[in-house]
């Protein structure tokens, strides 16, 4: 499978040489020529690496990269027209894998973003002890420790509303159905009250949802529910 890269960068003919030797390297390349788009696609699609600006109109990088990390892990190689060691320090503190100076080799940047990947995939299938984490936009759970953030806000769920919200966060964009909600969180021997999905949609939703004015989880009439970026 091709790994994707996102180019936020505002400089046209730089992104464009960077996204033509990226694609004749066999990579899928997106682009964005400002902070706000990053984010927006940051934050809407899967990426294996992301080669941030610094400098950029609308956001930062440095508070792209801030955003970015509220909910996802992906890779960030910060790219920075000043050989400033704050620059630098910044980027790496703020959760960047790593950071190249303009004017750079092209060769160099490809290297790095080989080492970047190989050392995320090695991470991947490294510890088996590694946190479990998923995300939903600006919802992240902690499967491990058991923990919900909305934000930077932390969320108390009790057990059934976090093994709930945990089995439709690990079937992001598939319409789970009521009775197979009740056989996974509930069991096969459940014996209660039927609608008790709908009870704790509305439990999840009066603690993620309500007080932060977000929509998680979409109601499919007549089927279940759902929980889509």
């Amino acid at each position: 499978m091709q790994e994707r890269i996102l180019i936020v960068e505002d400089e046209e003919k730089l992104a464009r040489f960077i996204e033509l030797e990226l694609t004749f390297e066999g990579y899928v390349v997106e682009k964005a020529a400002d902070g706000r788009t990053g984010l927006a696609l940051a934050q809407s699609k899967q990426f294996d690496l992301i080669a941030l600006d610094i400098m950029l109109p609308g956001l930062s990088g440095f508070e792209v990269l801030r955003r970015i990390r509220q909910t996802s892990s992906v890779p960030v190689i910060m790219l920075t027209a000043r050989d400033d060691t704050m620059d630098k320090v910044a980027g790496l503190d703020g959760g960047a894998n790593d950071y190249i100076t303009k004017p750079f080799a092209i060769e160099e940047l490809l290297a790095r973003i080989r080492a970047v990947l190989r050392n995320n995939g090695a991470a991947k299938d490294g510890p088996k002890n590694a946190e479990r984490i998923v995300s939903a936009g600006t919802l992240r759970m902690n499967l491990d420790s058991r923990e919900v953030w909305v934000g930077d806000s932390a969320v108390e769920l009790t057990k059934k509303e976090f093994d709930l919200l945990a089995h439709l966060m690990q079937n992001k964009g598939l319409v789970m159905s009521r009775d197979r909600l009740l056989d996974s969180v509930w069991g096969y021997d459940f014996v209660g009250e039927s609608n008790a999905i709908d009870v704790y949609i509305r439990y999840l939703r009066t603690k993620i949802e309500e007080p932060f004015g977000l929509k998680f989880i979409q109601t499919i009439r007549g089927v279940g529910y759902v929980i889509r970026e």
